[in-house]
């Protein structure tokens, strides 16, 4: 029978609602009835709580309550906020046991010449302003309608990769050098087996530079044009084409073979979270992250508005003190860039969030972190940064959903894996996403959206491990081929979304 409450630490004042509770409930935690309804993923006070005293979840600090909390009271917005919080950093003071590996295990992917390998091979259209984004939609419509992709059944399709940037900005600043990295790592991702860049000619983002900088593909399987040299749309299109077909013929002789789980770099993200988040998918996903890197694959963590009063968790995993410095630095960071933009760090949750059960961005950032499981955290990269340290790894991202996902493909994630409670739709060409829900609700109600359940730890009382296990085995199997419920409806073409920063001009 599925229980009605739970609690997730012992040294918790809270407890979590698993249905709605209607007013007069009594549970067994608590002494008297509810004293009001509590919504499913919702808080309940154990006991009284007087005001400014910290709330606990998780067996951290979550908030301070704001008023007088009476026992069997709903905890939510009108009663807890942020309040002032220190946090030991103990930096590489925590070592964990990891899962042992007693059997190698494959995937079949697609072996590039630089080492890595792909789990899909895309032909890439990649833009170095928005001025040339259109082209580029209309050269990748040109060849899905000729059909004469069909004689490559290697190459998975022609993907435009089109923003609104590249041109309205500074030529030297950090908004530059981002933009500057998440071109040529999405040049260079192994799920593209070619890549043709497309540019208007008179931007600020010139092709020259980005060609200049280094290679962009060990493969060579590159070819770059502008509309302005090409001589306008219609020649750009046909030409956009013929580029394209040869291209075809180098792409198509990569077919899967096997590969090591070393070569597996998953992009973990969260979004649409709720109060359900931080107690199933989130947690599994952490310990099928662990099962990842004990077969020394790579899984990368990020959005660092999200890990906001958690980042404690995380720099007592770091293998060094170097690296857990990283992640404080990258925090001081984004208070001065808020800051300075007129934000705050703690504009976190979000109203669905908030619906869902989340009250503080403490709260959000404990169960986020989850996703990262235990192992130890090897380095921290800046966006779009090269990820060349294997296990499990942190890049500097914001929480919104798109921007985040796209700095991790520009830093090679091949894979990305994405928990949501309030049911997000999307997708990110050239890596396939995978979709956990995070409460059977929603599951049921968005199940063509959705690539697994993970509520059933709640309703079915499965437990974590075994979930993770689950969400490994389907790892390998997207990772060899198989398509995602977001590939199958089709996204990954909208999601492109660079890091914007500093004046548009």
């Amino acid at each position: 029978m599925q229980p009605t409450t739970i609690r997730l630490h012992a040294s918790d004042n809270v407890i979590i609602a698993l249905k709605d509770l209607a007013a007069g409930t009594t549970l067994p935690d608590l002494a008297a009835p509810l004293a009001q309804a509590v919504p499913r993923g919702h808080k309940v006070a154990t006991t009284d709580i007087a005001q400014g005293q910290n709330v606990l979840r998780y067996g951290q600090i979550i908030g301070v309550a704001t008023q007088p909390i009476p026992a069997g009271s709903h905890i939510h917005t009108h009663n807890l906020g942020m309040g002032t919080h220190d946090l030991d950093y103990a930096f590489a003071s925590e070592q964990n046991p990891q899962p042992v590996v007693t059997k190698n295990r494959t995937f079949m992917g697609y072996h590039r010449q630089d080492g890595s390998v792909g789990t899909r091979n895309y032909l890439g259209i990649l833009t170095s302003v928005n001025c040339s984004g259109t082209v580029a939609k209309l050269i990748a419509e040109a060849c899905e309608k000729d059909g004469w992709l069909d004689a490559f059944p290697n190459i998975d399709g022609v993907v435009p990769i089109v923003h609104g940037t590249g041109c309205g900005m500074s030529g030297r600043d950090e908004g530059y050098d981002t933009l500057f990295r998440t071109l040529k790592g999405y040049a260079r991702n192994p799920n593209f087996g070619g890549i043709l860049l497309v540019g208007l000619g008179c931007e600020v983002m010139q092709i020259p530079d980005l060609i200049g900088a280094g290679r962009m593909r060990k493969d060579g399987n590159f070819r770059y044009m502008t509309i302005q040299q090409t001589g306008g749309t219609r020649k750009t299109i046909d030409a956009g084409i013929k580029v394209l077909k040869e291209m075809a013929v180098t792409a198509n002789e990569f077919a899967r073979a096997p590969a090591g789980l070393e070569h597996l770099v998953i992009g973990m993200q969260c979004g649409g979270s709720d109060g359900y988040s931080g107690i199933t998918a989130n947690p599994a996903l952490g310990a099928a992250s662990d099962l990842i890197v004990a077969h020394g694959g790579t899984t990368i963590l990020s959005e660092t508005p999200e890990i906001y009063g958690a980042e404690h968790l995380l720099t007592r995993r770091a293998v060094n003190r170097e690296v857990g410095e990283k992640i404080v630095e990258r925090i001081k960071w984004w208070e001065d860039y808020t800051a300075r933009n007129g934000g705050e760090m703690d504009n976190n949750p979000s109203p669905g969030n908030k619906k869902g059960g989340l009250t503080t961005i403490l709260e959000k950032s404990l169960g986020a972190v989850a996703k990262g499981g235990t192992a130890p955290l090897t380095q921290v990269y800046k966006f779009a940064e090269p990820i060349t340290e294997r296990g499990f790894v942190y890049m500097d991202s914001p929480g919104y959903d798109p921007t985040s996902v796209t700095g991790q493909i520009a830093s090679g994630a091949n894979l990305i894996v994405f928990t949501t409670g309030r049911g997000s739709v999307s997708g990110f060409k050239p890596a396939p996403g995978i979709k956990l829900a995070t409460n059977t609700e929603m599951y049921d109600r968005m199940s063509d959206d959705m690539d697994l359940n993970c509520g059933d730890i709640i309703t079915a009382g499965v437990p974590l491990q075994a979930k993770a296990e689950e969400i490994f085995e389907i790892f390998l199997a997207v990772a060899s081929g198989q398509q995602t419920k977001s590939e199958e409806l089709g996204f990954g073409g909208a999601e492109f979304v660079p890091w914007a920063m500093g004046a548009v001009m």
